[in-house]
């Protein structure tokens, strides 16, 4: 048999907090716990494995917060096995020439907003919906240009991601808007009146290019503004995105030391810490920038460190 190896001083919990538990999830996300579909970015083995032995032995566990992750919608690449592999979209909704719509062929965004803020824009776009979905579209010369999802820019060819099912291509807008099964009608309606915003440099609905935020992720040579120009030539391209997270901001409950808190009456449990996604998260649940994870867990893992060595 092999030996059993005690903690001294302390344990520190840093599993990944719990994106990849399915069970989690259908409590925790709300367009989950509906029935509706869901695909994470996170690793397969974050599945709050630390949360739950923290919890056998009383830990407290965070259920609230504005958010229980951070979001990000994402598009779905085809293996060819069966499988896929998702990509997040954090630049390319910014750029000018995309535009967002639900099945409804609706803008429901502001396109160049925080990817965080995007994907419950989307959940409640489709609220009436079975799945939550949407579709980023723009013309040829945009997509050349930018890229879009794991299309890459010109020089590089794309007719392979069409072939694989992952961008879908229409010679018109009409065209498109049938094989998305959008009402042709209300795609072009949508289209157009961005156009106009597009031309006089203002989005009336949405704000899209209103703010530094959307400025950083737009294209500064494009006048007046960074992130809008018109859907104009064809072929028209779209794919298709769905929710998904980077991890979870909902954790085990502690104190300014980083040890877990018992569920009973909220006292330390000793030599017991919890850092990362695993701790409930000090924002509680906004995303006020990137990283907002990475730096409380180097924080909070340092405090944990010292406070265990006293």
């Amino acid at each position: 048999m092999g030996e059993t190896s005690v903690a001294r001083k302390g344990v520190i919990l840093a599993s990944g907090g719990f994106p990849r538990n399915d069970a989690w999830r259908r409590e925790r996300y709300p367009h989950v716990a509906q029935g509706k579909n869901h695909v994470s970015l996170a690793p397969p083995g974050n599945t709050g494995d630390g949360a739950q032995l923290a919890q056998a032995h009383g830990a407290g566990f965070s259920k609230g917060g504005s958010n229980p992750a951070a979001w990000t919608p994402v598009s779905n690449l085809p293996n060819g096995d069966g499988t896929f592999t998702p990509y997040p979209h954090f630049i390319d909704r910014c750029k000018p020439g995309f535009i967002a719509v639900d099945r409804r062929g609706q803008r429901f965004a502001n396109e160049a907003g925080t990817y965080h803020d995007f994907v419950p824009a989307m959940v409640k776009a489709c609220a009436n919906d079975a799945r939550v979905e949407a579709f980023l579209i723009c013309d040829h010369a945009t997509i050349r240009r930018y890229g879009m999802g794991v299309v890459p820019p010109f020089p590089m060819p794309i007719t392979r991601y069409v072939d694989r099912g992952y961008l879908i291509r229409g010679d018109t807008l009409a065209g498109l808007a049938s094989q998305l099964g959008i009402e042709p009608a209300a795609l072009d309606s949508t289209v157009q009146r961005y156009n106009g915003f597009a031309r006089g440099g203002k989005d009336l609905d949405f704000g899209k290019g209103s703010n530094v935020y959307n400025h950083f992720g737009g294209d500064p040579s494009r006048k007046p503004n960074p992130n809008l120009a018109p859907i104009e030539r064809g072929p028209i391209y779209a794919v298709r995105l769905e929710p998904s997270d980077l991890g979870t901001f909902q954790g085990l409950q502690t104190d300014e030391h980083a040890r877990v808190l018992r569920a009973a009456d909220g006292t330390p449990i000793q030599g017991l810490y919890a850092v990362g996604n695993d701790m409930a998260s000090v924002m509680g649940g906004a995303y006020p920038g990137a990283g907002i994870t990475i730096g409380p867990a180097m924080t909070f893992a340092y405090i944990a460190a010292r406070h265990l060595d006293t």
